[in-house]
């Protein structure tokens, strides 16, 4: 009748509303059901393999890497450079030196650090340092490493350099170090360090020992002597009681040794004169008492020998004054009463300074009643009878009988001692 019935038209409506859907399901690689969906984009090429010279170092380089992501701040942007296979480049990796190592003279392995000045910041040095195989030196004055120093740093055959200057270490001294086989550097100076200093230290086979400015407190041990150490700086901590008579068995090589500002007591050992390669002898500003001994007249290499700032007392030697290479004598700040000829060159000249004592007619002395005031109270020291032994044949020059003209003074030279009283790097 031309008519299509109702029930027709809901089949035909129903047909066009699911036909692409049941398309979809018989077809899905040749229809999309709702939205096309973009093709996913090609997988990303494997990384290609690191190339080092040498698989030494493919074996520090995750080291350092995972060191880098410890790194808390570095102000200069030096571990940027620590990218890459090239270990050995310092323009790739600054601070990191290559070498042949010991064992074997044709292969490259990471030989030293230098972070001197590099200001990083990092927790520990731990599972960094201490897993560097053939290291033999490491320098990292002036940063802001702390933590503490892992025993397996004794592990490393070849380090012999140690500096750990001018960071923010606490704590005990770290005892690590003195399983380190060839160490012959050990600069730790410029921390908050704190106890004693065991013992052994003083036996290592150091060329130098710079402790100085930490907190350590004791007595210097009796075997202080045993250090065959060349400088030896222990300025600038709390060390108490008398300089060790041992300190004669270090007259083969001990070259510096700075005991200043500490709190030195007692007398001054006849055994120092014994120390006939020393240079520099200073203990200023500690607490010691007595006077000097002659002995110290056979120190004939000396050039710089401080005493001012405790309470010495009696006649300044003069054998003393007569050694040919004094640049700098300072007795200021004690209270000795005199004097002889040839000290009085030495005042004349600059090279003795002998400031607020208690010498009559000399000027910028202490006054009559200070002076009074010490000698109210009797010191005494042991051994006293040797404070006259001359324990040495005097060179002509210095013996001051009959009296001579000391030799024209020596240009000053770069102290290594007194470098290490400075924060920076030496």
């Amino acid at each position: 009748m031309g008519i299509i019935s109702s029930h027709a038209k809901h089949f035909f409506h129903t047909l066009i509303v699911f036909l692409p859907f049941f398309l979809c399901v018989i077809c899905q690689e040749s229809c999309t059901c709702q939205e096309s969906q973009p093709p996913s984009p090609p997988p990303s090429p494997p990384p290609k393999p690191l190339t080092f010279i040498d698989q030494r170092l493919a074996v520090v380089y995750p080291i350092i890497q995972k060191f880098k992501t410890t790194i808390t701040s570095d102000p200069f942007g030096y571990t940027k450079t620590w990218v890459g296979p090239d270990i050995c480049r310092d323009d790739h990796y600054k601070g990191f030196y290559c070498d042949n190592p010991p064992d074997n003279l044709t292969a490259f392995s990471l030989a030293a650090i230098d972070f001197n000045g590099f200001q990083l910041a990092a927790p520990s040095l731990n599972g960094f340092l201490d897993l560097l195989p053939d290291l033999a030196i490491f320098h990292a004055n002036t940063n802001n490493f702390s933590g503490t120093i892992s025993p397996n740093i004794t592990k490393l055959p070849y380090l012999y350099e140690f500096d750990i200057s001018n960071n923010i270490f606490s704590g005990v001294f770290p005892t690590a170090v003195l399983g380190i086989a060839n160490l012959t550097f050990l600069d730790i100076r410029y921390n908050y360090f704190t106890g004693t200093v065991p013992p052994q230290v003083f036996m290592l086979d150091l060329d130098v020992l710079f402790i100085n400015n930490n907190n350590f407190m004791q007595r210097l041990p009796d075997n202080f002597g045993s250090s065959p150490v060349l400088y030896l700086t222990l300025a600038n901590n709390k060390f108490t009681g008398p300089i060790p008579r041992s300190i004669a068995n270090a007259s083969s090589r001990l070259t510096e040794v700075l005991f200043l500002n500490n709190l030195l007591t007692g007398c001054l050992p006849y055994e120092i004169g014994f120390l006939k390669e020393v240079t520099v002898f200073d203990v200023g500003n500690n607490l010691l008492t007595g006077p000097i001994p002659c002995s110290l007249g056979c120190l004939e290499k000396a050039e710089q020998l401080n005493f001012a700032g405790n309470f010495l007392y009696g006649q300044v030697p003069e054998v003393v004054c007569g050694l040919g290479n004094l640049v700098n004598l300072s007795l200021s700040y004690n209270y000795f009463t005199y004097v002889g000829p040839l000290c009085r060159k030495l005042i004349k000249s600059g090279v003795l300074d002998v400031r607020k004592n208690c010498i009559r007619g000399l000027p910028d002395q202490r006054s009559p009643y200070e002076c009074f005031v010490f000698f109210m109270h009797p010191r005494y020291c042991p051994y006293f009878y040797s404070y006259h032994i001359i324990p040495c044949k005097l060179h002509p020059l210095t013996h001051p009988w009959p009296l001579t003209h000391p030799p024209p003074m020596p240009p000053k030279r770069h102290l290594v001692s007194y470098s290490a009283l400075l924060r920076h790097r030496l």
